[in-house]
């Protein structure tokens, strides 16, 4: 539960499973594969993790 205690990305990406119906242990391993596929993204251009830009398609647009 980590991720979503500190990062309103990954929490916004978890609740938007479960509101399409996924179960809890499946929207948790959806959740994982993103992660690790922005972990890779990060290591192989050997950039920091920032949440703003790795879930900046999960959060709402500033008006």
């Amino acid at each position: 539960h980590g991720a979503f205690m500190h990062d309103d990305g990954a929490r916004t990406y978890y609740r938007k499973q479960r509101a399409r119906d996924v179960d809890h242990n499946a929207a948790l391993r959806q959740l994982a594969n993103r992660l690790v596929g922005i972990l890779h993204g990060c290591l192989a251009r050997g950039i920091p993790y920032d949440p703003d830009t790795a879930w900046k398609d999960q959060t709402p647009a500033a008006a």
